[in-house]
């Protein structure tokens, strides 16, 4: 009896201080965000805070599921100790084993039960998150459409709508660069027939009506930013207002990702075609500043130097800055910025002397894009 007392209150107290450390460990993600940097990055288990609700929200699963995970860990890691421990002997002073436990039905019930509790409570915030990250708004909620094209290695951004601070662009399509890449990716009468046989398409010809090389799907803008090798592209975005971004890839699958957005997004040649999800939206950008943007995709041999820079800004700079591209076509990105007080050039990443330009094909449409 005495033992049994004894092994009941050892039980209690062990209960008593997995339940304490669970308390603490599920507080401890309650306030998630301080000013300091080093309590930031552990509790946050290295994921940055996000400078999106989007952004936020996924840094906060995130958090949440791994101190599921740890809570569920210790507890495991203690029944394993406490059997360790206490049930070294496996025999009785009798000479007999002790107590069996193989075949009870309501311990199994429980570690049974309670993993598909574990699972139905995560899958529940997966999909809170997901939807929360996914949700795609009607355009009239929209105040930037950025149309994000990639290439090896670089990037180019247009601004195909914008509505912020009394400032707007209705459709920013440049009709004369979308009408040409629509022409380029078809055959001539003449050029069909130099191709194919008694007027039939040759091996390598159009595919459905449209070259290998088609690249009309591609997004063309009045107003772009195309990065090169000698300057990383800056993409500048207001602060407080919904943006949407529409993703093609010119050559290679490449990947949009900005850390600080956490979410990322593989950009598709073809997206379309493909039935790839080539757009999302974030609510706001909550803070100004300048962040690096990478390709997540490896993409080729200059994979690791394809970055660009964005730059949060207020709305009223923001407007400015568009005004300012807008009465003057042909001034530079960098002249843009520094209307506006802004570093003319990137401040979070430099740009990587490979001499990637002479590697690349010359007559990917892209080019030409750049030249407008």
């Amino acid at each position: 009896m005495v033992e049994q007392r004894d092994g009941r209150r050892r039980t209690r107290r062990a209960a008593l201080a997995v339940s304490l450390a669970t308390v603490g460990l599920v507080l401890s993600g309650c306030s998630l965000h301080t000013d300091n940097k080093w309590w930031n990055q552990t509790v946050n288990f290295g994921f940055p805070n996000g400078i999106t609700p989007e952004g936020i929200a996924i840094r906060e699963f995130w958090t949440g599921t791994v101190i599921t995970s740890l809570i569920v860990g210790f507890f495991v890691w203690g029944l394993i100790f406490w059997t360790m421990a206490f049930h070294r002997k496996r025999k009785n002073d009798d000479g007999e084993f002790p107590r069996q436990t193989a075949y009870n039905v309501p311990l199994e019930l429980v570690y049974t039960a309670v993993p598909f509790v574990i699972i139905s409570v995560l899958f529940y915030f997966t999909v809170i998150t997901q939807n929360k990250v996914l949700d795609l708004r009607p355009e009239e909620e929209v105040g930037v459409k950025v149309d994000v094209t990639a290439f090896q290695w670089n990037w180019k951004f247009g601004y195909n709508k914008v509505d912020v601070a009394g400032v707007s662009i209705e459709d920013g399509t440049n009709e004369e660069a979308q009408r040409a890449a629509e022409e380029a990716g078809v055959l001539s009468d003449e050029e069909r027939m130099a191709r194919g046989h008694h007027g039939e398409p040759a091996a390598g010809g159009p595919i459905h009506g449209r070259l290998a090389e088609d690249k009309s799907y591609l997004h063309f803008n009045n107003i772009e930013t195309v990065g090169t090798s000698e300057e990383v592209p800056v993409l500048v975005l207001p602060t407080g207002t919904r943006i949407e971004f529409r993703l093609a890839a010119a050559d290679v699958i490449h990947s949009f990702w900005i850390p600080e957005f956490i979410y990322k997004l593989d950009v598709m040649p073809h997206p379309g075609q493909n039935q790839q999800l080539s757009m999302f939206q974030i609510a706001e950008i909550e803070r100004e500043g300048a962040f690096v943007g990478r390709c997540a995709e490896m993409c080729g041999a200059y994979h690791a130097m394809m970055n660009f820079e964005l730059r949060a800004v207020s709305p009223e700079a923001f407007a400015e800055y568009i005004q300012f591209r807008q009465d003057n076509p042909t001034a530079s990105n960098a002249e843009a910025l520094a209307s506006i007080g802004e570093a003319p050039y990137s401040t979070s990443t430099a740009p990587f002397k490979t001499g990637r330009s002479d590697t690349r094909d010359q007559n990917n449409i892209i080019e030409n894009a750049s030249a407008n």
